[in-house]
């Protein structure tokens, strides 16, 4: 990704920064009792994995918008006075959120595809989006394990974020403010 510099963040980075956040939590939230709820409640089970599903295509694509607008206008420059070794933490830190956010719910949609019950993914209970590969029950097991670990890690990663934001933050720095405000 090109290191062009911004003054600020735009209205449109810093709105997608806070959706894909936002969506991220609300589809980890669901997983869990998605993946728990027994069979008796299928109808509960199907909308809530459908909903996840959703969540999943809406980050993906909304990750994409988020690449295209910083490649288009960057980042602003990090505020002054940080160490070089936290510098390089926070580009690490950034790049695993990107990639994890891109990779999840691609692996999520590999994992839908590969399940061996068939059961379609409805982008808003109405698009169907077709699977492109088939039922496969030795990838599927393979990648459920590979998305739900990337996705705690993501979560994680994203909280650790989040808390390093609250830090400056409580240190007079404007990284936070920057964010929400502009």
């Amino acid at each position: 990704m090109p290191n062009r510099v911004a003054a600020v963040w735009s209205r449109a980075q810093r709105r997608l920064h806070w959706w894909v956040a936002a969506l991220i939590l609300l589809g980890f939230a669901i997983a869990w009792p998605m993946v728990a709820l027994p069979l008796t409640e299928l109808l509960l089970k199907f909308l809530l994995y459908q909903a996840h599903k959703t969540i999943g295509l809406l980050v993906l694509a909304l990750m994409l918008w988020r690449l295209l607008l910083r490649a288009r206008r960057g980042r602003p420059p990090p505020l002054p006075g940080l160490p070089g070794w936290q510098l390089r933490a926070a580009a690490a830190g950034h790049a695993a959120l990107y990639g994890l956010a891109l990779a999840v719910p691609v692996l999520g949609y590999f994992v839908a595809a590969t399940a061996p019950a068939q059961v379609p993914t409805l982008f808003l209970l109405v698009v169907n989006v077709p699977h492109i590969v088939g039922p496969d029950p030795a990838a599927f097991a393979a990648l459920r394990l590979v998305h739900r670990a990337a996705a705690i890690l993501l979560v994680v990663l994203a909280a650790g974020h989040a808390a390093m934001a609250l830090r400056h933050h409580l240190h007079g720095r404007g990284e936070l403010r920057a964010m929400w405000r502009g």
